[in-house]
């Protein structure tokens, strides 16, 4: 299969990416800022597997504007995507009050206005049956518990579940799938950051084994769904 993964470099992505390239003859690329972090993916992935065909693509995904270069440099690597996993996001743990501008805005464009630019630009070389994997959080996930200092965030999420449904609608028969997985916390570089301290019922690994199955083999049984990935009751 050919896969797209976003936010490849650390935590959740990074071993999405490890793990489908374990999975066999699969051909992905991995999008993330910094380059040092790909080139530690890659040397991951072929540990995994020798046969791991993993290209690192260093872009910055809040650059909305630049989209036309990335697909040039997908392009490089495959003509036909199969597979796009929405992974990339950013988490700003802050009272609403104390959100600057730029809080706001960095929020709203990783977690939300990136997928909606990369799945427009993607949608002319997706392969037919293709399924788009949109990473959310149990934030954004209607009815659950909500936290003080994640209002933009959840806000953000909420609203990448939302186009997910909409996307589905709009594609439905198409071939397209698209789905939603909405994670509850897990312990990342990310959230570590966010709070300081907070045991996670999730790692990483284990998580990413879930979301690699899903994105690879379950397009066949769902398209519109938000799905919770969680222990606890939203």
């Amino acid at each position: 299969m050919n896969i797209i993964i976003t936010g490849a470099s650390k935590g959740i992505g990074f071993e999405v990416a490890r793990k489908c390239a374990a999975l066999g003859d699969n051909n992905i690329i991995a999008i993330a800022r910094t380059e040092e972090r790909l080139k530690n993916l890659k040397s991951a992935c072929i540990r995994e597997n020798i046969q791991a065909h993993l290209y690192p693509v260093v872009f910055d995904l809040e650059k909305l504007d630049s989209y036309e270069s990335l697909i040039k440099e997908i392009k490089n690597h495959f003509n036909e995507v199969d597979v796009l996993i929405n992974n990339a996001g950013l988490l700003i743990n802050k009272p609403f009050e104390k959100l600057s501008s730029s809080d706001i805005s960095r929020m709203i464009q990783l977690n939300l206005s990136a997928p909606v630019h990369l799945i427009q630009s993607i949608i002319p070389l997706m392969k037919k049956p293709c399924h788009v994997v949109n990473i959310s959080s149990m934030g954004g996930f209607q009815g659950s518990q909500k936290f003080p200092g994640l209002a933009i965030y959840s806000a953000a999420k909420a609203g990448l579940a939302s186009l997910t449904e909409c996307l589905a609608e709009e594609y439905k028969g198409s071939g397209l799938s698209f789905n939603c997985l909405a994670i509850g916390a897990t312990d990342t570089e990310m959230l570590r950051e966010a709070f300081p301290g907070y045991d996670a019922p999730f790692n990483a690994s284990d998580i990413a084994e879930f979301i690699a199955d899903f994105a690879l083999n379950k397009y066949k049984f769902f398209n519109g769904k938000i799905i919770p990935v969680t222990v606890s009751t939203p």
